[in-house]
């Protein structure tokens, strides 16, 4: 007796996974923020310096949650754009579309999401800042194929994280001064700095798979590269308080913070795993608290 064998419904194998709530907290990193810390302390910055110390706290809050949306966002772009590459890559290859765990579309209906919350935040602010949001959003959606073009691409994403200090000054003020691009500049040479660090994670993989960044354009000369970077940061705040008239109490902070900034570039002389690169990458967001302190300090004390 001839059996005959049912075939497979190939619908289901290419049916796309169930929606996980686990699988979009995993898409935006949701139980990291760094990167939202790193994005958001900039503008943070400018909010501080723009108006003496007294940031109206709707627009805090405003630019508190902007970042989270727009480092989310970034995420989600990097992701669709990398996932490829990240299925060859150790430290990335459980993230949900390199895994499976989520299909493009459904990443992109998480990235339209994020678009329309960012575009409601941005429409309380003055039109000069409705004017210069559309570049944030460009910004975040071409770094991550920056890292196919160009040898530096943490210097776009320098970019894409200082803009939020051009916007935050202009919501203040409405115009925006030369301090503020001083505040611009420091996060571009800051951004380069740490994320040239966080890009030593994955240094043998990027060069495997062709995969450009500043830690494999600089080489051996890292520990140089960031210590440039790094003190041309803390040129760029001098710069930024001298514009302003802030006290000396804010230029201590600036000179402990390079003192730390030098023993990193002199521990990156030696070898770095990559829990080591990591913990170094964090310690960059305490570093730009302590700055936001100093520019709160410096601004109060013009005050009095």
């Amino acid at each position: 007796m001839v059996q005959h064998v049912v075939p497979a419904n190939d619908s289901t194998e290419s049916a796309p996974p169930p929606w996980s709530w686990s699988a979009v907290a995993d898409l935006i990193r949701l139980r990291n923020q760094s990167g939202t810390w790193l994005l958001m302390l900039p503008s943070l910055w400018a909010l501080v310096l723009a108006n003496q110390g007294r940031p109206p706290l709707w627009l805090v809050a405003i630019f508190a949650l902007g970042a989270f949306v727009m480092r989310s966002l970034g995420v989600v772009f990097n992701d669709l754009a990398d996932r490829n590459f990240d299925r060859h890559v150790a430290r990335t290859s459980t993230r949900p579309l390199a895994a499976g765990r989520l299909l493009p579309r459904q990443a992109l209906l998480v990235a339209l999401g994020l678009a329309l919350l960012a575009a409601g935040l941005v429409s309380t602010l003055n039109w000069l800042t409705i004017l210069l949001s559309p570049i944030a959003l460009f910004l975040a959606a071409v770094y991550p194929f920056c890292k196919r073009w160009i040898h530096i691409p943490q210097a776009v994403l320098g970019i894409a994280f200082g803009w939020g200090t051009i916007m935050a000054w202009s919501a203040s003020r409405g115009t925006i001064a030369p301090a503020a691009w001083c505040l611009f500049a420091a996060t571009t040479c800051w951004a380069i700095a740490y994320d040239t660090i966080y890009a030593l994670q994955d240094r043998e993989d990027d060069r495997r798979i062709g995969v450009k960044s500043s830690a494999l354009l600089f080489g051996t000369a890292v520990p140089a590269a960031v210590g440039v970077f790094l003190m041309g940061m803390v040129v760029c705040l001098i710069m930024a308080g001298q514009l302003s008239g802030l006290r000396m109490g804010y230029y201590v902070v600036l000179m402990l913070l390079a003192g730390v900034f030098i023993w990193q570039a002199r521990r990156l002389r030696f070898p770095v795993t990559p829990q080591d690169a990591f913990r170094m990458f964090q310690q960059h967001v305490y570093a730009g608290v302590a700055i936001l302190i100093a520019l709160w300090l410096g601004t109060l004390d013009t005050s009095l």
